[in-house]
């Protein structure tokens, strides 16, 4: 018989993430740095929103017309709060999802990453690609 495990056995615990009062540039240099493509955004340890990549290059022009332009980038992120940016209406899974619930989950939706919240708290992150890892270690 085949044990589907939770999804705490494969969600990032190293959060990354940012505060409604940090701003774009600050998240851009999260994303580069870690090499992540999406931020929780939190007031304390509540989750409020998301921020991928992708949000950033929706309102950033900059890296099509000269990718080593910081000015261009910092004049548009002064423009936007990450209130405005990020994707407000989350959906989250508890730790205690199965691997095959979120697969079900970010199968079906447009977005390539959840927060795992327990109690109304952070607890982690899990996404497409963690997924991928799963399988491929199991194949």
């Amino acid at each position: 018989m085949r044990t589907i495990e939770n999804i705490s056995t494969i969600m990032s615990t190293d959060i990354i993430a940012l505060n409604r009062d940090d701003d774009l540039e600050k998240a851009e240099m999260l994303f580069k740095r870690h090499k992540i493509r999406h931020i929780p955004v939190v007031d304390k340890d509540v989750i409020i929103g998301m921020l991928s990549y992708t949000d950033l290059l929706r309102i950033s022009f900059a890296d099509a017309v000269d990718p080593y332009d910081t000015d261009v980038d910092t004049l548009v992120y002064n423009m936007f709060t990450i209130e405005q940016v990020m994707a407000k209406n989350i959906i989250s899974v508890p730790s205690t999802a199965s691997v095959k619930q979120v697969a079900e989950l970010l199968a079906k939706r447009e977005f390539h990453a959840l927060p795992v919240v327990d109690n109304g708290v952070l607890v982690g992150i899990v996404t497409t690609t963690d997924l991928i890892n799963y399988l491929l270690k199991k194949l």
